[in-house]
């Protein structure tokens, strides 16, 4: 029997929201600001590996990603940890991508089709580097853009622009705030909102050429 590209994105999200809504708030308590950072820090010297390895668990767990990287700004600074919060941001993007594109071809096929999915690989042809750049600073739909990128076949040469694009604003945004010792993610959200879009402007005209 075969569905829809519809139904493929309604059970995906389905697949990442239900663990928020059994574990997210338990993760929130625990990964607070200060809990991450002290969590992190229990590793010595391999703290920002903790902190890489949360980021990519966020693709199967409802780990508060902002917060992490905040965190990180705030042991590493805006700099070191802008860096390392956006390469986990793009490990655990690419993570989704992979994952997606090797193993879930087949399960993709049977519950969307492979008119579903040739309709999906359209969609991603046209506007996929929007909707991968954009994505990366809203919550869910970060891991769920990845996967479907992955799922329709997306071109690694135009999806990996477009994760660096969303993931390095993000990443630096949301360190510079913890650098600055603010828990809220208003002005990392503002900028992490305008600077993919810019960055993905400049990368299309690139890639055109």
């Amino acid at each position: 029997m075969r569905h829809s590209l519809t139904l493929l994105v309604i059970l995906l999200l389905a697949g990442i929201i239900l663990p928020f809504l059994i574990w997210g708030e338990a993760f929130e308590s625990m990964l607070s600001l200060e809990g991450a950072r002290a969590w992190m820090e229990n590793y010595g010297s391999w703290a920002w590996l903790a902190g890489v390895a949360l980021l990519v668990a966020d693709i199967v767990l409802p780990i508060p990603g902002t917060v992490v990287m905040s965190a990180l700004g705030w042991k590493y600074g805006w700099l070191l940890g802008g860096c390392i919060a956006a390469a986990g941001s793009m490990l655990s993007g690419a993570a989704a991508y992979f994952l997606c594109r090797r193993l879930g071809h087949g399960a993709a096929v049977w519950i969307a089709g492979e008119e579903g999915l040739k309709r999906g690989g359209v969609l991603f042809e046209r506007h996929g580097g929007w909707l991968v750049a954009l994505s990366r600073w809203t919550p869910v739909l970060p891991e769920a853009v990845a996967c479907l990128a992955g799922l329709c076949g997306m071109r690694r040469r135009v999806f990996f622009p477009a994760l660096a694009c969303g993931s390095l604003p993000l990443g630096f945004a949301f360190a510079a705030i913890g650098h600055m010792g603010h828990e809220s993610p208003a002005l990392a959200l503002t900028l992490s909102a305008v600077a993919p879009a810019a960055l993905w402007l400049a990368a299309l005209r690139r890639l055109r050429k």
